[in-house]
């Protein structure tokens, strides 16, 4: 299989472990995913965007605080202790959910609570693995490590329709915690077999620097803010594509379970859809085509997906473009975009790239959740929304082959390297 070829003597152990521990991030994601799209919905398909707002809000608290734990705390304990405080919180809303505790409150606690889990959790793991892999390693591994991630993406939605009624979507909390800790038994495996086999330099001291350090350098490298715009861009996009969804599904049936059933069955077949990608197509399209090509890919498929909407936006064409969208962002356009890190400075991988991941990301999501919901109040269709997007696909597609330039020739780090 052209994946494991591209692996060499040495890299072994510690890309198991790399492998294994995004699955378990994901799979805890992918069980929790469903409870949250489905208290969304609950709460009101039109109030979301102050759910959207909410999240950004704790995004703005919570990076700072992050950036102070990553200027003191060395990267061996660092990590633990993020995804320790996660599972601490999942056990939290385990207790006030079974305890029936003012649902409705808990319920858009959980929703924002969620939002900020996904963006933290994935962020950190994919600067530990900048920093562990170089950026040849990187273009070789990356997609056999994302496909960890996918496999993680299929069992989580598998275990919620499976479990969701022999245990209650409750107490399906208790299963995405124990996912959570069995990644941090992964980051310490990690830590080890990398070191004894010399796959990658052991860095493990702690960065330094300010709590606010991120946003300064963001300021000052184009490169990052590149990333950022990219980032942003689509992640409005996909904020109109997401409520969209909302809508029309909330449209499509009124009871909880069917819908929970429905988002759970998108995750899936997203799932399916980018493990096959992933094993057969994705290393081979980046080697080929380059890290800018794979970049284009998401946008490109966003334009035509909202065109497709524009022309018909029914439950059938908002499922499939849903599932083409999030396949070729898990597949092939993530994979590319954290290759794109791979070039810079520890304390732009950790501060800087926090700062795109969350603060840019949930900024967007919320900017987009607010213009979506006043052309709405305007009197715009879902047809209207939907072509005002293709503008948007079609500024990152530019963006897209000027970073994969930019990346190509080594022009990323605005930061003195750490020595």
């Amino acid at each position: 299989m052209h994946l494991l070829r591209s692996v060499r003597p040495g890299e072994g152990k510690a890309l198991c472990w790399s492998f294994a521990y995004f699955f378990c991030l994901l799979a805890g994601y992918y069980v929790l995913r469903p409870l949250r799209d489905e208290m969304g919905v609950a709460g009101g398909v039109r109030n979301l965007q102050w759910l959207f707002t909410a999240t950004f809000v704790v995004m703005l608290a919570a990076v700072p605080l992050y950036g102070a734990l990553v200027a003191r705390l060395p990267r061996r304990r660092l990590i633990p202790f993020v995804y320790h405080f996660f599972a601490a919180n999942i056990a939290l809303f385990w207790l006030l959910l079974a305890l029936d505790v003012e649902k409705v409150y808990v319920a858009r606690a959980f929703f924002v609570w969620v939002s900020v889990f996904n963006l933290f959790a994935v962020s950190v793991f994919w600067s530990f693995m900048a920093d562990l892999y170089s950026p040849e390693q990187g273009k070789r591994l990356f997609a056999i490590i994302a496909a960890g991630g996918t496999a993680g993406a299929l069992a989580g939605p598998a275990l919620t329709v499976g479990l969701a009624e022999l245990l209650g979507p409750t107490h399906l909390l208790i299963v995405a915690a124990s996912f959570l800790e069995f990644a941090v038994l992964c980051v310490r495996r990690i830590e080890v077999t990398s070191s004894e086999a010399g796959t990658a330099e052991r860095r493990v001291e702690a960065i330094g620097g300010g709590w606010l350090r991120g946003f300064a350098l963001l300021a000052r490298s184009p490169y990052l803010a590149g990333i950022a715009s990219w980032v942003g861009l689509l992640s409005i996009a996909a904020t109109f594509l997401y409520f969209q969804q909302a809508s029309i599904i909330a449209a499509a049936s009124d009871d909880p379970a069917v819908r929970t059933r429905m988002f759970a069955s998108i995750d899936l077949a997203v799932g399916l859809l980018t493990l096959a990608v992933q094993f057969f197509a994705t290393g081979r399209l980046i080697a080929r085509f380059g890290i800018g090509a794979a970049l284009a890919l998401l946008p490109v498929v966003f334009a035509a997906g909202f065109a497709g909407l524009a022309a018909a936006p029914t439950l059938v064409v908002v499922v499939a473009f849903q599932a083409l969208q999030r396949t070729a962002n898990f597949a092939i356009a993530n994979p590319a975009r954290e290759m794109l890190f791979t070039v810079l400075a520890r304390e732009e991988k950790y501060k800087a790239k926090n700062v795109i991941d969350i603060v840019v990301v949930r900024g967007a999501d919320t900017a987009g959740g607010w213009v979506f919901s006043a052309l709405r109040s305007l009197g715009m269709e879902l047809r209207a929304t939907a072509l005002a997007a293709i503008a948007i696909a079609a500024l990152c597609l530019a963006l897209s082959l000027a970073l994969g330039k930019a990346s190509s020739a080594g022009r990323g780090s605005s930061a003195v390297p750490s020595q």
